[in-house]
């Protein structure tokens, strides 16, 4: 980080008065620059400084030891946010005002004493603003053993009551471009772990991991491959697509069969990684913009693999398979690190409503509906369904309130034979190969999944929707001897086999039929120009009516001077 001769201002002799007063010196010139390299020699003597520190009232010896604990730097806004405003004013202003003999703020103390400087740094996010301790200032603290080696408490408040802090001027405060060869490393993080372990009542209802996102990949894919509509399942489809598509399975607009075919004949435990580290890795997984509830207008780049890597590394000091509270990890995240993925601490520039009003939500008063959602949603969506973390809540179907590490096996041994019914029904068990699941599925129409369970069925329309596919009837008979808990039936064998040759051979269809009192009132209607809306001849009195075309044929009757009545499917 920057020195001291770095961050003392060589252009304003008053702020460097103002500090040499306070450190009880007197600059011997007035020359500004020359009396910045005479101060910065001076605030570096051990005694003295182990007096100023000493000395501090306790507000500013908070607020020092607080960026201590973090390598001597922190976003700024995180700072202020914490310790309080700067009032920025120009050399006249500050003649007036004295900010250094009222200080309004924590801030002011250190600021004004030179223990304190801002500057923006290089990061992974961009340039941000950091507060920071100047390096040699910093190094003879820590020489002197002057700064803290455990967490302090929240900075209480100042020991005399604030004045209100005047409008501001042109800054006069130094603003450094600090190029990347001087930009600190990322914040340290505490090996400590955030929150506290949850409480009986956030542990009563538990919600184990499981594997079970590996089903939902199946049914989706097969889903995707025959055109259909995928049915609800525990991921929602638009996640799970973009978790597949993380995965390599799946582009913006196509299948990849070879990869698909790989993940899906690999073991679940295997399946199950390449999931998990899909999603890990992934730029363009972005779990903000899935959070419920929020609505997003134009774009912006939030970074998410790098939020979600910092999240992660939160999570790391957790202690293993311990119930841990959801609300105090994220309460503990807003103290510590509330801007871990706003770019320089803005809160105003990313265009995010809640989607119930519409209402705009900016500003760090929304940080617990827009940050806070992200960090509960991490934790209870990508984290649970990716077998990640194990959850609980108060009560059964009340959202989540504690979470931990799974302690029971997340993959159960693969297996399960098919059972298949005379009238076509497929039963394929959970636990199945989800390649063979994957394959039936394409064959058949889907009923409603049970819990451990799939059940199908084969019909004309479903062998036809496959044949389109290139798939045949025998090869749905090879898969199912190869894979069914018993012989298949004598009957259902048959049915395939001469549909394979002869196709539908039998229709059940709903159709529009005429009926008339008298053979005369029908040929008198076939004589008509209605005569093109009537079908097949079912008898002397009855005629089937094009699709559609009841309303016509009734005009037609009407004509002719017959009134009649309809009464169609639905209708009293």
């Amino acid at each position: 980080m920057p020195s001291l001769s770095q961050t003392l201002p060589s252009n304003d002799i008053g702020f460097l008065r103002i500090v040499a007063s306070l450190w009880g010196l007197e600059l011997t010139s007035s020359d500004p620059a020359e009396a910045a390299v005479e101060l910065a020699e001076a605030l570096c003597d051990a005694e003295l400084l182990e007096e100023v520190v000493s000395t501090l009232p306790a507000g500013g010896r908070a607020a020092l030891e607080a960026l201590a604990l973090e390598d001597g730097r922190m976003p700024w806004v995180a700072f202020a946010r914490r310790f309080g405003e700067l009032r920025e004013m120009g050399p006249g202003k500050r003649d007036r005002e004295q900010p250094h003999a009222r200080p309004s703020s924590a801030t002011e103390i250190l600021w004004y004493r030179a223990l304190l400087s801002k500057a923006f740094f290089n990061t992974d996010k961009g340039p941000q603003e950091f507060a920071f301790i100047p390096d040699d200032l910093f190094m003879a603290m820590n020489f002197a053993g002057l700064m803290p080696v455990t967490e302090p408490d929240e900075a209480p408040e100042l020991e005399e009551a604030p004045e209100e802090p005047a409008q501001a001027e042109t800054p006069r405060t130094s603003r450094l471009a600090v190029p990347a060869e001087l930009s600190p490393a990322p914040p340290r993080r505490s090996d400590e772990p955030l929150g506290r372990p949850a409480s009986p009542a956030e542990k009563a209802a538990q919600l184990p991991a499981s594997d079970r996102i590996l089903d939902d990949a199946c049914t989706y894919l097969a889903a995707q491959r025959m055109g259909l509509e995928a049915p609800k399942m525990r991921v929602p489809a638009p996640v799970l697509r973009e978790l597949l598509r993380a995965a390599n399975l799946l582009t913006a607009e196509e299948l990849k069969p070879e990869a698909i075919k790989s993940f899906l004949e690999a073991p679940r435990e295997r399946a199950l990684e390449i999931l998990q580290t899909g999603w890990q890795s992934s730029l363009l997984f972005n779990e903000l913009r899935q959070v419920p509830g929020l609505t997003f207008d134009g774009s912006f780049d939030n970074q998410p693999l790098v939020t979600r890597e910092f999240l992660l590394e939160l999570l790391e000091p957790l202690p293993d398979a311990q119930w841990w509270s959801l609300t105090s990890f994220v309460r503990d995240i807003k103290t510590r690190y509330a801007d871990f993925q706003r770019p320089a601490g803005d809160y105003d520039s990313w265009f995010i409503k809640r989607e119930a009003d519409g209402a705009y939500l900016r500003g760090f008063g929304s940080w617990d509906e827009v940050d806070g959602a992200l960090i509960r949603y991490l934790i209870c969506g990508p984290l649970h369904w990716l077998g990640l973390l194990d959850l609980s809540s108060p009560a059964a179907g009340a959202p989540p309130s504690a979470f931990r590490s799974p302690v029971a096996p997340l993959t159960p041994a693969a297996g399960g034979k098919l059972t298949v019914g005379s009238q076509g029904s497929i039963l394929v068990p959970r636990l199945a190969s989800l390649a063979v699941r994957y394959q039936i599925a394409r064959f058949c129409e889907w009923e409603p999944a049970r819990e451990e369970d799939y059940p199908y069925r084969v019909t004309a329309a479903s062998l036809k929707r496959a044949r389109e596919q290139g798939l045949k009837a025998e090869h749905l008979l090879a898969l199912l001897r190869k894979h069914v808990s018993n012989s298949l039936p004598p009957t259902f064998v048959k049915a395939l086999q001469r549909w394979e040759q002869n196709g539908t051979e039998a229709r059940v269809e709903s159709l529009v039929v005429l009926k008339v009192t008298r053979p005369e009132v029908l040929k008198e209607l076939q004589a008509s120009k209605a005569a093109r809306f009537l079908g097949v001849v079912l008898g002397p009195t009855t005629v089937v009516i094009q699709p559609g075309a009841h309303a016509k044929v009734m005009e037609a009757l009407a004509e002719l001077g017959i009134l009649a009545e309809a009464k169609l499917d639905g209708e009293a």
